[in-house]
């Protein structure tokens, strides 16, 4: 079973691979997603996206870079 738009927005920005919700819209379309735009404009879900992005980005970013003590 393929995902929705919604379900691979999900997916995808909980890879940490996408720090903005921007960078997020541009994987999609390349997917071949549709109607990227009118799919994640709702409040709810643009904002969920933009924490789930910054937080994986984050947390991804930390990982890769050892902190100087």
């Amino acid at each position: 079973m393929t995902l929705s738009t919604i379900e691979r927005a999900y997916a995808l920005a909980r890879t940490g691979k996408y720090a903005t919700l921007a960078q997020l819209h541009l994987q999609l379309k390349e997917d071949g997603c549709r109607a990227v735009e009118s799919l994640l404009s709702p409040r709810s879900i643009r904002s969920h996206l933009e924490a789930i992005c910054a937080a994986s980005s984050k947390a991804t970013k930390g990982e890769a870079a050892p902190s100087k003590e």
